[in-house]
């Protein structure tokens, strides 16, 4: 194993993490950091959190019957999750030990919660235009019965949604065999679509969402939605105060605010449409759709290119490695109009 590796930053536009490139107007500022300075930093965590809960609930418009749980970062329920389902072989279980199923390439926590827990994971290879392989997927759903099966939507890291009917019929398939379906949608601000309209009708369906790339992606601060009896069994591996008065305040706080950082996901969105208008007159690059904060792109030499951007102090990141068929791909996050016409100058010099 590796530990997560952060790229140096120090001098670059950074486009490596799909993070917001905005930062609170000054008087929010000053308002926030009044609202921190107030707080009682001697007192464990209490009642704020449940108030952040309903702030949540009331902005994703989350289901009636459903419940809510916070995790330091979407990373963290993430790891819940592996603990909570990790079941050993055993007669309840026909027998069989609890494991991790996912589409591959995807996020890469969804494989390192297993490992680390000691579950098998599953990784089923996307097609070769990165859709879902709807018969290998429920292929490995029937040989595995996973107790989790991830679905990004969009994924990560080649930011596409998923067909519909092929969305349903693997929630249907992983629901048959008695295992969880994790909708994981961390890139909701920037897609035209959501699951949270649909969610009511399954009783096994999670959806984990985070604050990163609403804009806090520095307040670390993730939130998983989910039936009431679930949600209740996998809040009791949760450590007791996961959450901060300092993350619990911020996030109320940009909750307040949503209009403003509404407004800065459709000027991301906006800049998405121009990075990709700017890219279709670029020779030998390959631009997929995005439904998210990020673009990824094929090159003809992904590493030569990876480089000569970091030489033009523009920081992006290299995939290519992560998986097969990502073989010479870059991903690119959207950034400031600004930011985006540096990219897009260090990538035309850099091929």
């Amino acid at each position: 194993m590796q530990a997560y590796a952060i790229q140096d930053s120090q001098g670059m536009v950074k486009l490596d993490a799909m993070e917001n490139p905005y930062r609170l107007p000054q008087d929010l500022q000053d308002q926030l950091g009044r609202r921190l300075g107030a707080l009682a930093f001697n007192r464990y965590p209490a009642g704020r959190i449940n108030d952040l809960r309903q702030a949540l609930a009331t902005y994703a418009d989350m289901p009636a019957g459903f419940d809510i749980m916070l995790g330091n970062g979407s990373d963290e329920l993430i790891s819940l999750l592996a603990l909570a389902c990790d079941v050993p072989a055993c007669a309840a279980n026909n027998f069989r030990a609890a494991s991790v199923l996912a589409p591959v390439p995807g996020f890469v926590m969804y494989a390192l919660s297993a490992q680390l827990q000691g579950l098998a994971f599953h990784g089923v290879p996307l097609t070769g235009d990165f859709e879902l392989d709807e018969a290998a997927m429920l292929a490995a759903i029937e040989q595995h019965q996973p107790a989790i099966t991830y679905l990004a939507y969009p994924n990560n890291p080649t930011a596409n949604l998923w067909h519909d009917a092929v969305l349903e019929n693997i929630i249907l398939a992983a629901g048959e065999q008695g295992g969880l379906v994790v909708l994981d949608e961390a890139y909701q601000p920037f897609s035209s679509k959501s699951y949270i309209d649909r969610l009511a009708r399954h009783h096994h369906v999670l959806l984990l969402r985070t604050l990163s790339k609403f804009g806090l992606a520095g307040v670390r601060l993730g939130y998983l939605m989910g039936p009431k009896a679930l949600i209740a069994e996998i809040d009791k591996v949760r450590p007791p105060y996961n959450i901060s008065v300092l993350n619990c305040e911020c996030a109320l706080f940009a909750l307040e605010q949503q209009d403003v950082f509404a407004a800065q996901a459709a000027a991301l969105r906006a800049q998405r449409a121009v990075i990709f208008e700017a890219l279709s007159v670029f020779p030998g690059v390959t631009a997929f759709k995005s439904e998210a904060n990020m673009i990824l792109l094929r090159v003809p030499d992904a590493a030569k290119t990876f480089a000569g951007m970091r030489t033009r102090k523009v920081l992006v990141k290299n995939v290519s490695t992560m998986h097969p068929l990502l073989a010479n791909c870059l991903r690119v996050t959207v950034g400031t109009a600004d930011e985006n016409v540096q990219m897009l100058a260090a990538l035309k010099e850099s091929l």
